[in-house]
């Protein structure tokens, strides 16, 4: 890490250090015993007023430990040197010490060069003034060169070298300073275990941490807060409440730094009783009033939902400082609370407090929704007339904004202003671009962060994953996956369920449910995503069958959790569990619910119950874009166009913008009714009138409308004129009508593509060799059946269900494994010969057609799996 040429700059800013002066054993040994020389040191050497006038100076420079003394410690050393005074090496020393604490390192140097160097004290001054600075590597360099000039350090020297380790994650190295710490004999020395400890918590080695806390032998109020606040930053809450616990039983009390330290993890873990109990201890300590403990029990109460105890604690407070205006008003916009949160911040200014970067990053979330967008531009004007300080989170906060809002160019030139750059303000930038479903450009971000050699952290992760599972970039995931673990970032809940969404979305379902069975705690969020994971990957009876596993384990259902149950219950259709979720919703505080109604009318519609999903819609008392999207898509399905279009017409009266969904749905519904130039109306009108760009699904829907009208040159010509590459949804749907419209010229064209695009879904081989099949071209369907064989494309068996009596019973073609089988293939044996009676006659053109002689021998079969109505009816036939 640090080799020579990062060394040789260094070398070269500084003047070349001699090599110690001859001095008598016995004087060098009494000056590396004692750290700080008196000037008593100097009998005979001086007289008795230059020793009083050196002790003032002394006590001056003494007195000077700060950038705004800097003039005044000047001056006192000048008179130093007007005196003579330079050959006392203690005055030296603390001239040196006084423009550290000044932050003058420059002319810390010009003394440095120029005082005796055998002690420690002058090198520690310059370790210490150079961690003050950030200028952790030139740190590191002085302690190095101190041992290479037979300077030992001692207990003031330790803990800012290590803090320079931390500081650069140089943990490898702060071991290695840690064996020489050791080997001294000062690792029980409670500034040199404080700093060790806190190198080990802020770098994930709590283990380390932990094992150094545990060998010291005394340990003060410094070293508890240390340890618990090393698991508080390492994720571990419940160790540093157990740790607090043990603090109670010993002789130390906490102070405090203890009470914020353990009231943040009760803020993060929403622990309000544990928070109210330690809030009680907190005034028979008399620490109640203090500043840290007061603000950090006012975000305690604020992030535990507690808000009337938040606003009485206060208004309570009689010193109410920036930092307590700040936590109030987040607490407001945190619970949603948008009007409070602006007569606060008006109070604020009224009171005479100027707000701070601080009060806008809490304040600006407000305005992230698109219909705000002006409020926010106004505040952000505020902040540029008023000079306000654009540090990382408020600058964050601004992206955040306004890539909520819509807006990616500002938020591109909001990052790009001058300032501070670092991994939170790369992680909103990922995410804001995630959000705008512009992945490719979340990636470059990510390769940019990384290329400025910046650590991604959890959040940043996080955020990143789902760039993956939108560009199917399993790949990529799979690194991220590696690194993840590497870093021991899996414990995380909201990194393990971007992980475990990442994988779903990639097709890979079995590491999905892996990752989350191993993940140590799951949360809502956890179980949200693996529920709504199996119901999109077309095992819906799991995702039910984990929706109440998540109760019995004493989960709470939100809003997410009842919208994915729904989709499974509709996938299914499994409508008695849908009915059931539906009376849990109204008894509980979900049945009022926007997306949990909107998908509640959706499980309706696909379980065929067309009335009551109309009324859930009557009867919600808001309605939002989703909502409407449901009822149009739900006639749609149902074959009934005109009041679908009914439906879109009154969704714009009552002001509700349609938005991409609502035009997939409503092109569909046209689609199903063959209302080519309805539908071709629509799409146009989705750019030209409300600025919608079309996207693949909405091209996949046209092509489909053409295609279920036969007009399949239409469609062709209709691809040809993309703005982008087709994909197979498009491919697909106009394979799809040219098996029902039996083009074959066309439906190898568009079979070409699928195998290129997607050569092992065997759905689109099928397809093909019925279209063959349909033309009588047998041979071709022997070739399909022979493509498929060699690229080893299996078909899997087509299945269908049905509820019975409430339960939910799955079947495939010519299956056995129900129980009651004997009983169902008597009743299809009944059904056949009333359907012969009825005049049914079966599509005998998928056959394949057996020579005269076998007729007696072999009865004939499917040439290939055949779709799901076609199952039925060759099982009818046979």
């Amino acid at each position: 890490m640090y080799n020579s040429k990062c060394l040789l700059p260094v070398c070269k800013r500084f003047s070349p250090i001699r090599s110690l002066p001859s001095k008598p054993k016995a004087i060098i040994c009494r000056y590396i015993t004692k750290s700080a020389p008196n000037i008593t040191d100097f009998p005979g050497y001086y007289s008795n007023l230059d020793v009083h006038l050196a002790g003032r100076f002394s006590s001056i420079l003494q007195d000077c430990s700060d950038s705004s003394d800097l003039r005044k410690g000047s001056q006192v050393h000048a008179q130093i040197i007007v005196n003579g005074f330079c050959d006392m090496g203690f005055l030296g020393t603390r001239v040196l010490g006084m423009y550290v604490l000044c932050r003058s390192i420059a002319d810390a140097k010009n003394v440095f060069l120029r005082i005796e160097k055998w002690r420690s004290l002058p090198w520690n001054w310059m370790i210490r003034g150079f961690t003050m600075m950030g200028w952790f590597e030139f740190a590191l360099l002085f302690y190095f060169k101190m041992l290479g000039v037979g300077v030992s350090p001692d207990r003031y020297t330790f803990p800012y070298v290590i803090k320079s380790c931390y500081n650069l994650s140089a943990v490898k190295l702060g071991r290695l300073i840690h064996r020489t710490i050791c080997s001294m004999g000062l690792e029980m020395d409670v500034f040199v275990g404080s700093s060790l400890i806190k190198m080990y918590a802020e770098n994930g080695s709590i283990e380390d941490a932990r094992k150094v806390f545990d060998k010291m032998s005394v340990r003060d109020s410094v070293l508890w807060n240390v340890m618990v606040h090393g698991y508080v930053t390492s994720g571990g809450a419940s160790e540093a409440l157990q740790l607090f616990s043990v603090m109670r039983k010993s002789e130390t009390k906490p102070n405090s730094v203890t009470f914020a330290s353990v009231l943040s993890v009760c803020a993060s873990e929403g622990k309000d009783e544990y928070g109210s109990q330690l809030h009680g201890l907190a005034i028979r300590c008399g620490l109640d009033l203090e500043s840290s403990v007061a603000n950090t029990l006012l975000s305690m109460y604020s992030k535990c939902r507690c808000l009337p105890d938040a606003r009485k604690l206060f208004d309570m407070m009689s010193g109410t400082d920036l930092v307590t205006w700040n936590g109030m008003i987040a607490g407001y916009v945190q619970n949603g609370f948008k009007d409070e949160a602006l007569d606060l911040f008006c109070k604020m200014q009224s009171a005479g407090v100027k707000p701070d970067s601080i009060t806008f990053a809490s304040f600006l979330p407000l305005f992230s929704d698109s219909t705000c967008l002006k409020q926010g531009k106004e505040i952000h004007g505020y902040i540029v007339r008023n000079r306000v300080c654009l540090d990382a989170f408020l600058k964050s906060a601004l992206i955040d904004i306004y890539f909520k809002c819509r807006n990616v160019d500002i938020a591109c030139k909001v990052f790009n202003t001058t300032g501070t750059v670092d991994v939170v303000i790369y992680s909103a930038m990922i995410s804001g671009y995630v959000l705008n479903v512009m992945s490719h450009d979340a990636v470059k971000m990510f390769r940019r962060m990384i290329a400025a050699q910046m650590k991604p952290n959890a959040v940043t992760l996080a955020s990143f994953l789902p760039a993956c599972s939108d560009l199917a970039a399993f790949t990529l995931g799979k690194e991220l996956h590696c690194y993840i673990l590497k870093n021991s970032l899996d414990g995380r809940c909201y990194v393990a369920s971007a992980l475990t969404d990442m994988y779903a979305k990639c097709g890979r379902l079995d590491l999905s449910q892996c990752i989350f069975e191993k993940s140590p705690e799951r949360d809502a969020v956890s179980w949200n995503t693996m529920i709504t994971s199996f119901s999109q990957n077309g095992q819906p009876e799991e995702a039910i069958r984990l929706f109440r596993q998540m109760g019995l384990e004493g989960i709470t259902y939100d809003c997410v959790t009842i919208s994915a149950a729904l989709s499974a219950c509709a996938n299914l259709p499994a409508l008695l569990h849908g009915k059931e979720i539906h009376g849990f919703m109204m008894k509980g505080s979900l049945k009022s619910d926007l997306f949990s109604e909107s998908a509640l009318i959706d499980m309706y519609a696909k379980c065929g119950d067309l009335c009551i999903a109309r009324r859930v819609f009557d009867l919600m008392q808001l309605k939002n874009e989703v909502s409407w999207n449901s009822i149009i898509a739900a006639y749609g399905t149902h074959g009934l166009v005109q009041e679908a279009l009914s439906l879109f017409k009154e969704m714009k009266e009552v002001g509700i913008q349609p938005d991409h969904i609502t035009f997939l749905a409503i092109i569909s519904a046209c689609g199903h009714s063959g209302l080519i130039d309805e539908g071709f109306r629509l799409f146009r009108s989705m750019g030209e009138e409300y600025g919608i760009a079309a996207r693949m699904e909405h091209y996949a829907c046209m092509v489909d409308l053409f295609g279920r009208a036969g007009c399949l040159r239409e469609a062709l010509e209709f691809i040809t004129s993309m703005p982008f590459e087709p994909d197979v949804g498009i491919w697909g749907a106009l394979l799809g009508a040219c098996r029902v419209h039996g083009d074959v010229e066309l439906a190898e064209l568009a079979s070409k593509h699928l195998f290129e695009l997607d050569p092992q879904n065997s759905g689109y081989y099928i397809l093909l060799s019925n279209t063959h099949a349909e033309a009588g071209q047998w041979e071709h369907v022997v070739k399909v059946r022979s493509l498929m064989k060699r690229r080893g494309v299996q078909k899997l068996p087509g299945c269908s269900w049905t509820e019975v009596n409430g339960a939910t019973h799955m079947f495939v073609s010519a299956d056995t494994s129900h129980p009651q089988s004997p009983e169902i293939y008597i009743l299809l044996k009944h059904l056949l010969l009333e359907l012969r009676v009825a005049g049914y006659i079966p599509k005998s053109d998928l056959i394949y057609p057996l020579p005269m002689s076998s007729c007696n021998q072999v009865r004939p079969r499917p040439s290939l799996p055949l779709s799901s109505t076609e199952h039925s009816r060759m099982q009818f036939i046979m």
